[in-house]
């Protein structure tokens, strides 16, 4: 996989990109990650990215051509990667607050392509031609405000990474996680078997994994009603576990009484 990020500000990468698993990914030749400064596709002395609004209004607003040509770039120089590079589609992803809510589905969506592209704002937004005419996806990680795009650019990207093939050292990590079940993750223990009179559940150390994939299978479960029980109304669950969430919700709100 290929990811470009446009961003005004590309240092803000070189510790993400450079370390732990998405370093690693890069050393294996998993994934390529690049990031591009769009203010050197600025057409005036100033490299000026960015205007005040038609219309009125406060804060500044990302101009359309610095960013068209910047992206029109990063496509160019991919199809001349390869003829197989050319023919297939790259997702377009903005970062903004008015995205779609980015979930564990989403990253297991785009783990599928082979070239992401990230464009980063700043400012009061986008000129509405980007977001009309450029972009594939628009993305949020969140109902809150940021500085500009970066961190969940970067967030989005380490999401979508540690899905690929051979980044992380256990395959069976990703699969297991939180979300990715439908459920959230069940508790984990190491060594030692006690400490400080805490003791690891007896189950993990009997050595009969139909037993401890049960156990890890009900905790699972429990966390999510008690932590996320939205998640419950999507879960693939069987009719058992549904009848067994529905005596431990009504035993939860009786004792809550």
């Amino acid at each position: 996989m290929r990811v470009d990020v446009l961003t005004l500000f590309p240092e803000m990468f070189e510790g993400v990109f450079g370390t732990s698993i998405l370093g690693k990914a890069q050393t294996k030749g998993l994934v390529s990650l690049n990031a591009v400064n769009f203010r050197n596709y600025a057409t005036n002395k100033h490299n000026t990215v960015d205007d005040t609004p038609y219309g009125g209004g406060g804060g500044m607003v990302l101009k359309p051509d610095p960013i068209f040509a910047a992206v029109e770039d990063v496509l160019e120089k991919r199809s001349k990667e390869s003829a197989a590079a050319s023919r297939k589609t790259s997702r377009i992803i903005l970062m903004c607050p008015q995205g779609e809510t980015f979930t564990q589905k989403k990253a297991e969506e785009l783990v599928q392509e082979d070239h992401l592209i990230f464009i980063c704002g700043h400012y009061e937004g986008y000129d509405e031609r980007i977001r009309e005419f450029l972009v594939t996806d628009e993305l949020s990680i969140g109902d809150y405000v940021l500085t500009g795009g970066e961190l969940p650019a970067m967030v989005a990207i380490d999401s979508v990474a540690r899905l690929i093939p051979g980044v992380l050292g256990n395959e069976t990590s990703a699969v297991t996680d939180s979300f990715s079940t439908g459920l959230l993750e069940y508790p984990h223990y190491t060594r030692p078997p006690e400490f400080r009179g805490m003791k690891v559940p007896d189950v993990l150390l009997s050595g009969h994994h139909l037993n401890i994939d049960a156990w890890r299978r009900e905790q699972s479960l429990i966390r999510t009603l008690e932590r996320r029980p939205d998640m419950l109304d999507t879960a693939e669950l069987t009719e058992k576990e549904r009848i067994w969430l529905d005596k431990l919700r009504s035993e939860m709100e009786r004792t809550s009484e």
